[in-house]
């Protein structure tokens, strides 16, 4: 998965999942958000307000703001009860039908993010951190998602609760096949955008393209490191990226290789403690902000 966003052919596309409107309880009208993104050179948006009954269970349709060089991903963010606190559970979905149903009064958020994966879309166990899911949450909802949030800039510097990789690694482990996205999480009320952000590979800049590369894990994420190739050469994983302080392979339990160094651009780690496993690669620069591959099932 995390090799193969390297090797497919087409180029990196730079977007947002995960970003809210006042068609929910964002600041700002859709439009305008879809502005803000597009300004700031993001490639594509998708804007996932939240789908609940109190705010008519909204599918933002976005198409007019699309122009020659930026799209739009309908999607949204889900609701159900209950997860282990007894709150409801937040689910992205990206690559929503317009039409997508109404939550059911006794559905769970686990049929909910199945019925939204049968549908089509992309989905995403949102901020786990920030709503405290256990390790029973993630094995309910590893079998109908693609991903778990692996970073949140708006919980980061809401309430520094922004972690998904911790239950990441643990489903890993477990061994459920899931990719790791960030994203923004952005409402508007505060400076909480552009913070975090996904770069898909995919051959055109289109929604079903992009939709299509999620789901088959061609992405990686970023605060703003950029990643240029990310490789397995005989008994070296080689990383290829902008210049940072620290890049790590990181793999099942403590097994963990790193080089760091001042404006780092090209490192060649160990491959034999991560051969029969999964191991995924974090790039650090000298300002703290880092991205990540996702992970690569190196035994299979």
């Amino acid at each position: 998965m995390g090799i193969n966003a390297f090797s497919a052919p087409g180029r990196f596309w730079r977007g947002n999942l995960h970003t809210h409107s006042s068609r929910s309880d964002g600041a700002l009208a859709p439009d305008e958000v879809c502005a803000r993104y597009r300004d700031a050179g993001y490639d594509f948006l998708c804007l996932s307000d939240h789908f609940l009954s109190r705010y008519g269970f909204p599918v933002t349709d976005t198409r007019d703001f699309r122009t020659n060089r930026f799209t739009t991903i309908l999607g949204a963010e889900l609701h159900a009860m209950a997860n282990s606190q007894g709150e409801l559970w937040h689910i992205l979905a990206a690559g929503l039908p317009e039409d997508f149903a109404e939550t059911g009064e006794t559905e769970s958020g686990v049929d909910l993010a199945a019925r939204a994966r049968a549908a089509g879309a992309f989905v995403g166990i949102a901020h786990p951190q920030w709503s405290g899911l256990s390790e029973e949450d993630g094995r309910a909802m590893a079998p109908h998602a693609h991903a778990v949030e692996i970073f949140n800039y708006t919980c980061d510097i809401e309430c520094a609760r922004p972690d998904g990789a911790v239950m990441l690694d643990q489903l890993l482990n477990e061994g459920y096949r899931l990719g790791g996205y960030a994203a923004d999480d952005a409402h508007f009320n505060f400076p909480d955008a552009f913070g975090a952000w996904t770069m898909v590979k995919a051959p055109e800049n289109q929604p079903e393209a992009l939709v299509d590369a999620l789901k088959a894990g061609l992405y990686y994420s970023s605060q703003g490191p950029l990643i240029h190739d990310f490789a397995i050469d005989g008994e070296e994983v080689v990383v290829e990226c902008s210049q940072a302080e620290n890049v790590a392979v990181l793999g099942r339990g403590t097994r963990a290789r790193n080089q760091r160094g001042e404006g780092l651009a090209s490192v060649r780690l160990p491959f034999e403690p991560f051969r029969d496993d999964w191991l995924r690669v974090v790039v650090t620069d000298a300002a703290g902000r880092m991205a990540w591959t996702n992970p690569v099932w190196a035994g299979s």
